[in-house]
């Protein structure tokens, strides 16, 4: 069944101070205050468009929902629960910061069918939130996100590499300690220098520099494949494209790219393909065969991996569509060897290659 997300934007309402990043009317492109009847209205013109036996969501998103007035929370979430009721939406989802949850709120959460809270959790490392100015240490992370599990409602954790004082080090230790926290879900960020923010002001003052395209890839494709052999839902990485997300407008450095994703994908089996060359020295062409929707990730954007596997190898890499499973590939080696390998496979591989 195929799942569909009504997003309602409350835009940096709640939040007790504005961290070095934030910028969320830019990141959202939503400036004005959202009413119970904007709500509706956005509910309302969603599902027309939604097909009736879709697995509906409603999500709260853009500033941190549990600070807000508790009025203004109970009044938003009172027509989400409606819905619910109604049959018509199953799940409500929300985004907050860890040190805005406590057992009265998510009491009052569960009352109004609250599924799934996500916490912007950014990085567990202390160095790194203070140079990022959370306001938090990482501790209440670890004590909102018991706090939740324990309630009966599903957790999120969201994730930025590259602020202020992050290495790759640090980067790796937060996700091994998202996975110890066991979320239901993760998204991974790379950081963005948005206008009118800290960043802005200390990159301006030559007291930040953003991690470049590669780095984020090299990094986050590390991370993706620690949490993959962990069986954790990676439901988003990157910023959605908008009109203001974009290179020259809202956002004015950082590791930007419309398909951050596909990037990192596609660098994950770009290493698994490498290993295969050198377990099988001396061959002249591999031939990869698998579901057309991995086609682009095994060529690379701009046919990144072919050029790769030619210069550094003198390998000639083709590829091919197939009715295989999305998560399964076949590699023919000078059209004679075959290897069978399945993505979790490839991901415990690259696990050990990475030294995880």
């Amino acid at each position: 069944m195929k799942k569909r997300i009504i997003p309602i934007f409350v835009p940096h309402k709640g939040c007790p101070h504005d961290c070095i990043f934030c910028n969320q009317k830019k990141i959202t492109g939503v400036s004005t205050d959202v009413t119970s009847e904007d709500a509706r209205n956005i509910i309302e013109e969603c599902l027309e468009t939604i097909d009736k036996d879709a697995d509906v969501e409603i999500a709260f998103f853009g500033g941190s929902f549990t600070a807000i007035d508790i009025d203004i929370q109970k009044s938003l979430l009172s027509v989400a629960k409606e819905y619910v009721e109604k049959g018509l939406v199953k799940d409500i989802r929300m985004s907050t910061r860890p040190d805005c949850i406590d057992e009265d709120i998510l009491s009052m959460l569960k009352e109004y069918k609250t599924s799934i809270i996500e916490l912007g959790v950014q990085s567990l490392d202390e160095k790194v939130l203070l140079d990022s100015i959370r306001g938090h240490q990482s501790e209440i992370v670890y004590k909102s996100s018991k706090m939740i599990k324990n309630s009966g409602i599903k957790l999120g954790l969201q994730m930025m590499i590259g602020l202020p004082a992050d290495t790759e080090e640090k980067c790796i230790f937060t996700a091994k300690k998202f996975v110890e926290l066991k979320p239901d879900c993760v998204r991974v960020y790379p950081t963005l220098v948005v206008k009118d923010t800290g960043l802005e002001k200390l990159m301006e003052q030559n007291k930040y520099n953003p991690f470049t395209l590669e780095e984020s890839v090299n990094i986050v494709k590390k991370v993706l494949v620690l949490f993959y052999v962990n069986n954790i839902n990676v439901i988003r990485v990157g910023l959605q494209a908008t009109d203001d997300i974009q290179i020259g407008k809202a956002v004015l450095a950082g590791p930007y790219h419309p398909a951050f994703r596909e990037l990192v994908e596609a660098d994950i089996i770009k290493d698994y393909l490498e290993f295969v060359i050198l377990q099988n020295k001396n061959i002249k062409q591999m031939l990869v065969k698998a579901n057309k929707k991995n086609i682009s990730k095994i060529i690379g954007n701009k046919k990144t991996n072919v050029k790769y596997m030619e210069e550094k190898f003198g390998v000639l890499l083709k590829t091919q569509e197939s009715d295989l499973d999305i998560n399964q590939l076949e590699i023919v080696l000078d059209g004679k060897s075959l290897i069978s390998a399945n993505m979790r496979d490839i991901h415990r591989k690259l696990y050990d290659i990475y030294d995880l």
